[in-house]
């Protein structure tokens, strides 16, 4: 059968499908097979699959595969011989090109070099015309220069003439539309004449342009000339000026500024400024100021007005400075001339009205605001002055130093500031100390005054010793009585540190920068001034309270009586020796309390040194370590004081506690005869309980840290000897045995409510040994082995104090231990 014309070489021009080109090959040959048949098949039996699978058709596709085959090989041929044609032809054409590319390159290598030859013709037409170009523009300017000197010295032969000019007379001097371009000229002339003058007289001199010999006609006639054409300017820029006229101000500004660079005009300007010339502005300012009444409350209200006068200046340099702008071609110099002079005539005037500078030698009294009404008003017009110049500056003021201008009108009240800063520390400090005395004086009248007395059995002289105990039998004596009213007052310190805080912000603003570290040595003396007299009033406080303790023992030690006083006396004296009790009781709280204001005081003195001037200090080299030095000298001077007065403060307290034992125990307090009644503290052990916890309750509040732990455990082991003093005077049976241990135990109680664990043990301790008053006769040397064994001399001493200590002959039963 003939094989159909399926393969065209035009289906490779494209993508070929082979599944396309079997499909057209095999149609209407191969039957269809039906899907769904075929999927029933392969779910079912392989019999299913082998019926669906048969091709009966399969022979006739031989001849036409055969077919196919042999033309698929014929166009495999017709495609090599197509290919080798296109090869044939791509290598023509490729030479060809190749030809044609080489001759190309040639014309462009031709036309390279040509561009190469035009390009440096060009280059050097283009030389020639810049060097053309700048031949003209020199002749042209060599024209114009020879014209203008043709011009100058016509202009200088009409100058130099000392008879009539012969020729034409230059208009240029003489038309009011030229007046700059004259201006210009003549200022030209006259330098030109001026150094041939300087040439004749000294140098080689400029050729003559007559037979006159030199220019010094010319010379004096172009000045003659300037000082005419400068008045005639001057006037119309003033005449402009009254007339508010800014665009004429400023072209006469403009050609003036030829003239010694503008000088006279803006001197002319500045000089009739109202401010400078209306005398209602100037007695303005003085009765802004003047009439402010003077005194310590009014400083507040003088630099409130000196601010007002200061507001009024900076609106009206304010106002100024923008008229100059507009008019004056340099307007920052004309400001730096204009700020200059409201600082120099204005300002100062102000000053010298506000601040009036007092005698050192002869300073003004307190009453009348003392030196520091002085320093208050100049620092205020300092820090005034110095906020108007920074408004000047931002303002505008050219290159005028604003702070250098403010020293300047200060300096005379700056130079010697530390010394009347620290007169005024000085000053203020003395009245302070005369207004404390005062005070306490009037106390202690008072409380004079308030006495009296009820016992009449007693001789007037002893009466008076007893309810004056600080009669004053001389100056001293009556000292020392005041010092109870003289406490240390921390509000007194807090006076004194804010007086210097107040002094350390003026130092920081009134030192000069000049020398440098001389802000660190005027803080150092300020400071130091507060330290001396902080340490001194606190020094003095403390001795003052510890010289209370010594008049307070003095008066305790003349109503003293013990055990073998006679009764009577004791009667007599029981009531000067309550007030000695009294006052001694008052003398450790005010020391108490001297200590606690002393410790706050260095406290609040050290904390104002690190915020407030420890930083200052560090610029001068070893002022920081000699104020920390004098510091620690300071506390430690205070310290020793304090310490000497903790000592008297323990003597008063365990005094009290020997006193009270004297008089209110009893031999029948350790005798009980009923032995069944629970035993309570005796009258004694209250007291002393009830005063010594008060004494450290009050210490507690005063003392704090190692320094309360000291004084109390010294304070527990003085009561503990006191205590053990007190019972050996006393015969003790098993009743008041008991009775005893029931106020060892009150004061072991106290001991562990304020004091240290080594007290308390003492306390247990002894309680442990009391066991000695209580047990039978035969029982002692087992409690001496056992429990009392590690304080076996001290219990063996207790022994004795038994009241049954000779009848039971404790002595053999103990010596019997012994063997």
């Amino acid at each position: 059968m003939a094989v159909k014309q399926l393969l065209k070489l035009k289906f490779f021009n494209e993508t070929f499908s082979f599944d396309k080109f079997f499909d057209s090959l095999v149609e209407g040959i191969s039957p269809p097979i039906k899907i769904e048949e075929y999927d029933t098949a392969v779910g079912g039996s392989d019999t299913a699959i082998e019926s669906i699978l048969q091709f009966p058709e399969a022979p006739k596709f031989r001849p036409l595969f055969e077919g196919a085959r042999k033309e698929v090989g014929d166009l495999c041929l017709k495609i090599d011989v197509v290919l080798d044609k296109l090869r044939m032809d791509f290598v023509a054409y490729e030479n060809k090109h190749k030809e044609s590319f080489e001759e190309l390159q040639e014309g462009v290598e031709d036309l390279t070099e040509n561009f190469d030859r035009l390009d440096s013709r060009v280059a050097s037409v283009s030389e020639t015309a810049a060097e053309i170009g700048d031949q003209l523009k020199n002749a042209d300017f060599q024209k114009k220069t020879a014209n203008e000197t043709i011009n100058l010295v016509r202009f200088m032969m009409y100058f130099n003439e000392t008879s009539g000019y012969v020729g034409e007379e230059p208009s240029l001097f003489f038309d009011d539309d030229r007046v700059a371009e004259a201006a210009a000229v003549a200022q030209k002339l006259r330098a030109i004449a001026e150094d041939s003058i300087s040439g004749v007289h000294g140098v080689p001199a400029h050729t003559a342009l007559n037979g006159n010999g030199g220019l010094e006609v010319a010379a004096k006639n172009l000045q003659a000339y300037c000082n005419e054409l400068e008045n005639r300017l001057l006037g119309k820029f003033d005449a402009a000026s009254q007339k508010g006229d800014l665009w004429t101000m400023r072209n006469c500004a403009i050609i003036l500024n030829q003239f010694n660079k503008g000088g006279s005009v803006m001197q002319r300007y500045i000089a009739s400024r109202p401010m400078f010339m209306d005398l209602e502005v100037m007695s303005k300012d003085a009765h802004a100021i003047l009439g402010t009444e003077e005194g310590i409350a009014q400083v507040d209200d003088l630099m409130n007005s000196l601010a007002s006068v200061y507001k009024e200046i900076a609106d009206s340099v304010q106002t100024e400075a923008k008229t100059v702008a507009v008019v004056f071609p340099s307007p920052d110099a004309v400001m730096s001339i204009l700020v200059q002079r409201v600082m120099e005539q204005r300002v100062n005037l102000l000053i010298e009205k506000i601040v009036s500078k007092p005698s050192l030698s002869s300073p003004p009294p307190m009453e009348q605001g003392g030196l520091l009404l002085y320093l208050n008003i100049l620092s205020g017009a300092y820090g005034k002055t110095k906020e108007l110049a920074n408004e000047f500056q931002a303002i505008g003021c050219g290159e005028l130093n604003m702070e250098a201008c403010v020293e300047s009108l200060f300096k005379s009240y700056l130079e010697d500031y530390a010394e009347f800063e620290l007169t005024s520390l000085n000053q203020l400090h003395k009245a302070k100390v005369q207004t404390l005395l005062l005070s306490w004086k009037l106390k202690y009248q008072k409380t004079l005054e308030l006495k009296s007395c009820p016992l009449a059995d007693i001789s007037q002289s002893r009466r008076n010793s007893i309810l004056h105990p600080f009669s004053p039998v001389s100056p001293q004596r009556r000292n020392s009585a005041m010092h109870s009213y003289a406490p240390i007052s921390v509000s007194v310190v807090e006076e004194f540190v804010e007086w210097n805080e107040e002094a350390v912000t003026r130092c920081k603003l009134l030192t000069l920068k000049e020398p440098p570290g001389i802000l660190a040595t005027n803080m150092k003396a300020i400071f130091t001034c507060l330290l001396d007299q902080v340490s001194q009033y606190v020094t003095e406080g403390l001795e003052r309270a510890i010289e209370a303790l010594k008049e307070a023992a003095a008066l305790r030690e003349r109503f003293m009586f013990n055990s073998n006083t006679n009764r009577k006396v004791v009667s007599a004296m029981a009531v000067a020796a309550e007030a000695a009790s009294s006052a001694g009781e008052s003398s450790f709280r005010a020391f108490m309390a001297a200590i606690q204001s002393a410790t706050t005081n260095m406290t609040m003195l050290q904390r104002f040194f690190n915020a407030s001037v420890s930083q200052s200090l560090l610029a001068q080299e070893g002022a920081h370590a000699a104020c920390c030095d004098a510091i620690a000298s300071a506390i430690a001077d205070a310290e020793n004081a304090a310490l000497r007065g903790l000592q008297g403060s323990l003597d008063t307290v365990l005094a009290e506690v020997e006193r009270l034992l004297a008089a209110e125990q009893k031999a029948t307090d350790y005798k009980l005869l009923d032995e069944s009644l629970t035993p309570e503290p005796t009258t004694a052990c209250s007291s002393v309980i009830t005063f010594v916890t008060r004494m450290a309750e009050v210490t507690n509040g005063a003392l704090d840290g190692l320094n309360r732990e000291a004084f109390l455990i010294q304070l527990g082991y003085g009561l503990y000897k006191s205590l053990i003093q007190n019972w050996k005077r006393f015969a003790f049976n098993p009743s008041g045995g008991l009775r005893l241990k029931r106020d060892v135990s009150e004061y072991a109680a106290f001991a562990r409510r304020f004091m240290t664990p080594a007290v308390d043990e003492k306390f247990v301790l002894f309680g442990m040994m009391v066991n000695v008053f209580i047990v039978a006769p035969e029982s002692l040397p087992t409690l001496m082995e056992g429990m009392l064994r590690d304080v076996r001399e001290e219990a063996l001493g207790l022994i004795e104090l038994r009241d049954d200590y000779k009848k039971a002959k404790v002595a053999n039963i103990l010596s019997s231990m012994n063997t």
